[in-house]
């Protein structure tokens, strides 16, 4: 008897430790176990099936050894169909924290906002390579938010905060004369504004892409940019921004009625302005700024008339800046309007007039001039080599302080 009783529980029994379990329904001998235990013991099978049926019922296990078993849980406190659903609430639970765990919100995005507003104004007035820090930096921390995880609302704020700060570097870099990394930005400045669906900084890029193109010198392609910026329905000042730069590149081109109708719809948008620019400084087009636009335009078409226009418009915008607050007062539409109001005095044969309306840019500091007002300078210089001029001890005065001031400024904006 005693070698059957070992048979039966064999490797797992030996030392009678299986038989402990059994008394503290530990572990419930299966039917084929039972039957055995039975034979060792002299009782009733039956007797062990209803005890078992018994110990089941307690434990909430099906009564019927035929009934599908479910493995107890690892704590054994509930059969694994209760579990599993507790289990399946506990995921949805930690998808609720992981979109709770966010790396911005509306205070960040707000303070984002206000930053750049001030970037934006403090651009045009203050110097660019002290500019050009604050906004690398602030964009890289767009950029790294933009990695993380926020809600879709301030997601799209930030591509608009990282499509205006893109949009800075990008001018940053036009100002140094460093035309391909512009690009670059712009398109990232672009990519951005898309994935916002942020019209009114669409067109904006249109703007600037337009005007890498002028100093590039594709002045057919600078129209085309300024054109399909229009096709952008944008609030504020923007169309007259565009419309302006369409005529100056048309003028360049020789497209002189091309470049009238685009001034006169500049004109006509600006007077068609329901609503303010969403931000200051560089993103804005006032009055001044068109006005000088309108100043080199009309330098551009040639012609007596013309030129009497171009001066009048550049004292305009001067008159406009010096009535204007400090901050947005435009360091390089200020020189830009002193440089075509002298190349309007040059052009009328009045070099008095020419010198002094240069003194201005001379006597200012040649690092806050950017690679374009080097540029005027450096053509203005150049038109005082005209054969009317040799011999002229003025424009001789004049043409070497210009050289020496485009040098000078040169090596300080050197990309």
């Amino acid at each position: 008897m005693a070698d059957e009783y070992n048979a039966v529980e064999g490797s797992s029994a030996k030392t009678g430790k299986e038989i402990g379990r059994y008394e503290r329904e530990a572990r419930i001998p299966v039917p084929y176990t039972r039957r055995y235990l039975a034979r060792v013991f002299s009782i009733d099978a039956a007797m062990l099936d209803r005890a078992v049926a018994v110990s089941k019922s307690r434990k909430g296990e099906p009564e019927s050894a035929l009934e599908p078993r479910t493995r107890p849980s690892p704590q054994g406190a509930y059969p694994l169909s209760v579990r599993a659903v507790s289990d399946d609430a506990a995921v949805s639970a930690d998808f609720a924290r992981f979109v709770a765990a966010r790396n911005a919100d509306e205070v960040v995005v707000e303070q984002l906002e206000a930053d750049v507003a001030w970037l934006a104004r403090s651009y045009v007035s203050h110097p660019l390579l002290e500019m050009h820090s604050q906004i690398k930096r602030l964009r890289d921390g767009v950029y790294e938010l933009l990695r993380g995880r926020q809600r879709p609302r301030q997601t799209a704020d930030l591509y608009v905060a990282a499509s205006r700060l893109s949009g800075l570097s990008a001018h940053v870099c036009l100002d140094l004369g460093a035309y391909d990394s512009a690009a670059t930005h712009a398109r990232t400045a672009r990519t951005c504004a898309e994935a916002a669906g942020h019209e009114g900084m669409l067109a904006w890029v249109r703007a600037v892409e337009s005007l890498i193109a002028y100093w590039n010198g594709r002045y057919d392609q600078a129209a085309r940019l300024a054109r399909a910026g229009l096709h952008h329905r944008a609030r504020g000042s923007i169309e007259a921004r565009l419309a302006s730069l369409e005529a100056r590149a048309l003028a360049l081109q020789g497209d002189c009625a091309g470049a009238r109708a685009a001034l006169a719809d500049a004109e006509r948008y600006r007077d068609a302005m329901s609503s303010q620019d969403e931000l200051p400084g560089v993103f804005a087009f006032p009055g001044a700024k068109q006005f000088a636009y309108a100043g080199t335009t009309q330098l551009a078409m040639g012609g007596r008339e013309q030129v009497q226009h171009a001066i009048t418009s550049a004292k305009a915008a001067i008159q406009l800046y010096c009535c204007a607050e400090e901050d947005d007062q435009s360091v390089g539409d200020l020189y830009a309007a002193h440089l075509d109001l002298a190349r309007g005095h040059l052009l009328l044969g009045d070099l008095e007039g020419t010198e002094v309306m240069l003194k201005y840019v001379l006597n200012s500091a040649p690092e806050r001039m950017s690679a374009s007002i080097v540029r005027r300078i450096t053509d203005l210089g150049r038109e005082l080599k005209a054969p009317q001029y040799v011999g002229t001890a003025q424009a001789v005065h004049l043409r070497e302080r210009l050289q020496y001031t485009a040098a000078l400024a040169a090596s300080t904006t050197a990309p």
